[in-house]
């Protein structure tokens, strides 16, 4: 983990800017979230243009970390809402990746297969309605190859039932063959199968590489989805949000509620259940609870949640775009005010 404390934090709550015992506070009559251009923004140096927040659908389908090892009809059905709710209240990028809810996870069901089903429902009333998927490469010790990627990213197509995706992405640096798995997103580009490609949980140095493997192919390297939220600044720190920056790299920003432990629902009495309880032990969330307080005093002072506190506080970064997961219609309703622009 990083920093906790919000001594440099920079929550955008409109124009006009005061300081409230050092966090830096952006005030405005009327709350103008981030003046989010009609919702979108561009992502990297590509053409695409998505909504200025996504939707995580790790936790779909999965038995493995989240759930407490069950997936059932109901949890399906709260996905499905957290969909609808999503697209509704504006958010239109959805992201899954190929390992989620897979049995290579000790999964229930393929989180690409569940936001397939997804879409097509909702196609199915409304034709016209806009959704962007981002997918994820698995980088597997046996897969090795430019052809491999092409491969995979066919299946998820297949799992999705989408004949292409807005954007793909190199889910981790492999132990071999990163070269070919670079060549292989280049690939998909060029066979029209995504229109835009990106790598995650790539340090600095990779992250340069693929940038420039790219550029001489003339594909932009659009994003670098990696953790960060306010209490894990590794990016901040390791050189990654500074290469995104200068490179126009959009730095995607998985866990930005830290799983759910920034929103305070999580206490050292009632830690999180599963593997998540062995992250953030009692003794950890001890040591959050004067940052807590602190995010909780300035959600009050704007009549905001802790968890629409954190997600402007990324929001307001330039070219950083958060992807919070929501499991039910609540959870997303509640993302879905930061796409919003409210008077009060």
């Amino acid at each position: 983990m990083a920093a906790m404390n919000v001594t440099s934090a920079c929550f955008y709550l409109g124009s006009g800017m005061r300081s409230v015992h050092g966090v830096k506070v952006f005030a405005s009559e009327n709350l103008a979230v981030s003046k989010i251009e009609e919702d979108k923004v561009k992502l990297g140096g590509s053409d695409l243009k998505v909504s200025r927040l996504g939707l995580g659908a790790w936790s779909w389908g999965d038995t493995g970390y989240w759930n407490n090892s069950e997936w059932d009809d109901t949890k399906t059905k709260a996905a499905k809402s957290a969909f609808d709710v999503s697209i509704d209240g504006g958010i239109t990028l959805f992201d899954t990746a190929e390992v989620y809810g897979s049995w290579l996870l000790n999964g229930a069901v393929n989180s690409e297969t569940l936001l397939g089903s997804f879409i097509k429902e909702r196609k199915q009333k409304d034709s016209e309605v806009e959704v962007a998927v981002a997918t994820k490469f698995a980088a597997l010790p046996w897969r090795l190859g430019r052809q491999s990627v092409v491969k995979a990213l066919k299946d998820s197509l297949s799992r999705l039932g989408l004949s292409s995706v807005e954007l793909y992405q190199l889910h981790w640096p492999g132990i071999w063959g990163n070269e070919g798995y670079i060549d292989g997103i280049g690939d998909a580009v060029e066979q029209g199968l995504v229109k835009a490609v990106g790598v995650s949980n790539y340090d600095e140095s990779r992250l340069r590489n693929a940038y420039k493997k790219l550029k001489e192919r003339g594909i932009p390297l659009a994003a670098n989805q990696v953790n960060y939220s306010l209490i894990y600044r590794e990016p901040e720190e390791n050189g990654v949000k500074a290469a995104c920056d200068e490179l126009g790299i959009t730095l995607i920003a998985y866990s930005p509620m830290a799983q759910g432990v920034l929103t305070g629902k999580y206490t050292p009495e009632n830690p999180p259940s599963g593997p998540r309880g062995k992250i953030y032990t009692p003794e950890f969330l001890t040591r959050l609870q004067p940052l807590l307080k602190r995010i909780q005093e300035i959600g009050q002072s704007y009549s905001k949640t802790n968890t629409q506190v954190i997600l402007n506080w990324l929001l307001a970064q330039e070219n950083v775009l958060p992807i919070p997961g929501a499991k039910n219609a609540q959870q997303a309703e509640e993302f879905c005010w930061c796409t919003r622009l409210e008077t009060q």
